[in-house]
């Protein structure tokens, strides 16, 4: 049993914390929040759960909502936003990742979770916009920026309310409590980019 008390201790000042000590922890709120909820997740039992003291945890998040929206933020991909020159395709990839990393450990139920409890913890819908909503949206906002300077959007194309409707969709499938089509990611964008592309103008035939 790891005991309680911060697995590596920095050897000088300056020297960097333990990074493998704020996965444990990060891991041990994310399964907290999926199994027990916001309510009942507790910085105590997170830092039990993790093998270190509660004020390793607090040196490292400042309040549970801190730390909660933390360890979802663990359930977004990292990796640069999809730049292939194929708009649609970028789209795709950017959905299909939205998808897998929520259905993975139940993040759509930690989100739950999280909505319920706006009105009695401000901060944690603060930290939850700043950390998971923006940067989901941002990618799917860059792609449709490159899009458009590429000059394949119709002119004044309203890019927030695509954006909007991409990922409004996953939600509206699951909150029908019908599972995922296969081919969503594909048929929604396929969808939204029928709306905002310009289309292809037809070439005039001159006759002599």
């Amino acid at each position: 049993m790891i005991p309680l008390s911060e697995t590596v201790r920095s050897t000088g000042p300056g020297r960097p914390r333990d990074p493998g000590v704020n996965e444990k922890i990060l891991k041990a709120a994310l399964r907290q929040l999926a199994h027990d909820g916001y309510a009942r997740m507790s910085m105590d039992a997170v830092a039990s759960e993790a093998g270190v003291t509660k004020p390793t945890v607090y040196r490292r998040w400042s309040s549970k909502a801190d730390l909660a929206t933390a360890a979802l933020a663990e359930l977004q991909e990292d990796g640069p936003t999809p730049s292939t020159g194929s708009a649609s395709s970028d789209l795709r990839t950017v959905l299909t990742t939205l998808q897998e990393t929520l259905y993975q450990t139940n993040g759509m139920a930690i989100i739950g979770a999280v909505l319920v409890e706006q009105s009695h913890t401000p901060d944690l819908i603060t930290f939850f916009r700043k950390r998971i909503v923006r940067p989901r949206r941002m990618k799917l906002r860059q792609v449709l920026e490159e899009a458009e300077k590429r000059g394949e959007l119709r002119p004044k194309a309203d890019i927030d309310a695509a954006v909007n409707m991409l990922i409004g969709s996953f939600y509206a499938y699951y909150l029908t409590s019908e599972k995922m089509p296969q081919a969503w990611a594909r048929r929604i964008v396929d969808t939204v980019w029928k709306g905002i592309a310009k289309t292809p103008q037809r070439r005039r035939i001159t006759r002599h």
